[in-house]
């Protein structure tokens, strides 16, 4: 009988910790989504020193002053810092950072270091998205190995996650507009501290599992789709790319691309994974795009567990800097990148067996209020660090969400820099819902010929 036990209690942490385990949670445990966490799963209360104050709701009215579509290009001016870590004092603060911060600490000791603020906790939600996230806690679950999902829409699907997958789709489903456009540049650093504008690209972005009214039943399963033309440099300009992503393994991903070389639609099947992005000249992987852009099934996820730790936040300031102000040779320029004290989830994804990646190991930090990945190391096949990503989370009153779509992903290796969507003297507007069939092959075809 103790046999049996041991053997029960091993073959059910080996699931946990691949990442299988897709049961949805009890009606008693879901009721916690009322007390004592948000609505979406965070921890309501602050912490023991009140560092990270209590979550009130966050912000949803709009926002007085200058605007990029309906992104507020100012957040809390007024504040001054708390106090600044660098290269000297990082040993202090070593607790609170992650093994990527560190590194562009040591690497860059003269110019890059940590302004860090006081604590907001402004990320809010429609409520919708609350309501579907109770109903999910109870109904969603993981299955074919939790690279596919049933029984959930339009709000968190794992509000009270046990699994490092399941805390890796709420992300890929975190809280977006129904529908959206906006314009980026994706711009290289370069190893002498040179920059070269990639593309600069106008993109329009719907997620069906907002569409007002949504269940389960009536939602397909597609969570993203997307179409973009590439305004700039000339030789790139009429490009167009569309993509629709599903929370179906069989139908992971679709995707199409328009070369104006070519003059035709074809279908783009290794845009995802460890695949050069050329829409940034390959100076990052597509499944580095916004933190993590795609299927999860190459990488078993190990839930690691939550911690507090200093992650860039609050960045509407930074997003409404000029392009120049912005960024700086190796890095963005910390005067203007806001970091705050956090609880994050944290993620380890190591490539599965049989399958292969570049990048065998990373290591994801995800805010426990919006479900957006703040922070990655990614890890060469020796264990050595070797990538580091941030993201810069903004508010957007209008959805109401934490939005972020500017990713820096920094190869310390080859001492290059990606910026990706670079949202900087651009926009984004939340607009109506367009017809699914805009996000096709076939439409974007029709449009290249006209």
């Amino acid at each position: 009988m103790k046999k049996n036990n041991i053997a029960l209690v091993i073959a059910s942490v080996i699931a946990l910790n691949a990442g299988y385990v897709h049961s949805a949670v009890s009606s008693d445990e879901a009721e916690r989504l009322k007390s004592d966490l948000t609505p979406v799963g965070a921890e309501r209360a602050g912490n023991a020193d009140g560092t990270i104050p209590e979550w009130t709701g966050g912000i949803t009215e709009a926002l007085p002053g200058k605007h990029l579509g309906d992104i507020p290009a100012s957040l809390f001016s007024d504040e001054e810092p708390l106090y600044k870590v660098t290269r000297q004092n990082m040993g202090e603060y070593e607790h609170l950072l992650s093994e990527g911060v560190k590194a562009l600490l040591e690497k860059y000791p003269d110019t890059f270091f940590l302004n860090v603020y006081p604590t907001h906790r402004t990320a809010a939600h429609p409520q919708s998205v609350y309501d579907n996230a109770f109903a999910n806690a109870t109904r969603c679950e993981a299955v074919a190995g939790g690279y596919s999902l049933e029984g959930c829409a339009g709000g968190t699907p794992f509000p009270i996650p046990q699994s490092g997958v399941e805390v890796m789709w709420n992300f890929l489903l975190r809280t977006e507009a129904p529908s959206i456009e906006y314009t980026f540049r994706n711009i290289v650093g370069n190893s002498d501290g040179s920059h070269t504008l990639a593309t600069r690209n106008e993109i329009s972005f719907q997620y069906p599992q907002f569409y007002e009214g949504v269940t389960p039943d009536s939602w397909s399963g597609e969570y993203a789709m997307f179409r973009f033309n590439t305004l700039a440099p000339p030789f790139k300009a009429g490009e167009s790319l569309v993509i629709r992503d599903s929370i179906s393994q069989q139908n992971a991903r679709q995707a199409w691309q328009y070369l104006v070389g070519q003059r035709r639609v074809r279908q783009a099947p290794t845009v995802s994974y460890d695949t050069p992005d050329f829409v940034a000249s390959g100076a990052n992987y597509f499944d580095e795009v916004q933190g993590f852009f795609g299927s999860l099934d190459r990488f078993d996820w190990r839930l690691v567990g939550k911690r507090e730790m200093l992650i860039p936040y609050n960045n509407n300031n930074f997003i409404g800097a000029s392009i120049d102000d912005a960024y700086m040779n190796y890095h963005a320029n910390p005067d203007l990148v806001r970091w705050e004290l956090h609880r994050v989830w944290e993620v380890e994804a190591t490539v599965a067996q049989g399958k292969r990646h570049a990048v065998p190991k990373r290591t994801y930090f995800l805010d426990e209020d919006s479900w957006l990945i703040a922070l990655v190391d990614g890890y060469d096949s020796e264990g050595n660090l070797w990538r580091a990503s941030m993201t810069t989370p903004f508010v957007v009153p209008d959805i109401p969400a934490k939005a972020m779509k500017t990713t820096l992903v920094f190869n310390l290796q080859a001492n290059t820099m990606s910026i990706v969507q670079a949202l900087q003297e651009e926009y984004l507007d939340v607009v109506p819902v367009k017809p699914e069939t805009y996000f096709t092959g076939d439409a974007v075809a029709a449009e290249a010929m006209r």
